[in-house]
Formats: C-alpha cells, structure tokens, sequence
C-alpha cells in the first residue's frame, strides 16, 4: 500500500506499507516538474503515487531514499519520466 499526503506547500509524506513492514518517505515536488510530467492531467499526489509504483517494481522499499525531489528518480532510472510522464 502507499498513501501520499501533503505536508506543505511542495511536499509530501509517502508512507509505503508491504510484508509487515513501513518505510516512509519526504518528498518535494516543484510546480514546473510535475506540469512537465503531468500537465496537470493526475493531481500531485497521483502523480508521486506512480511514482513510487515505479520504484517498487525496480527495487525494494527501503532502498528508496527517505527524502528526496522527484526529478532525482530519473538520475537513478533514465526511463522514468517517458514511462511516467503523463502530459
């Protein structure tokens, strides 16, 4: 399970919950980015949502960094934002 919730203006608590276990994340997401990846298509939250589906299915959740900006992800996995890119 992942749940995103907003905790300030350009950042999010992610809280993924699988085999018994929780890992939770911070993550900040600048306006330009998400209508890069969006264009406004998916909320936010949806959008850090399939992100972290991305994640889960390239590495486990405790490899992901507690805190991080979106656009890191790509420097890790060069196809995330043509796979996740909605706009």
């Amino acid at each position: 399970m992942i749940r995103v919730e907003r905790i300030a203006d350009q950042s999010y608590r992610v809280t993924v919950e699988e085999g018994g276990s929780r890992s939770r994340h911070t993550v900040t997401l600048q306006d330009e980015y998400y209508q890069k990846l969006s264009a406004g298509k998916v909320t936010p939250e949806e959008l850090i949502h399939r992100s972290f589906e991305f994640l889960l299915a390239r590495e486990p959740k405790e490899s992901i960094l507690s805190s991080f900006d979106l656009p890191v992800i790509q420097r890790y996995f060069p196809e995330y934002e043509s796979a996740i890119g909605t706009g």
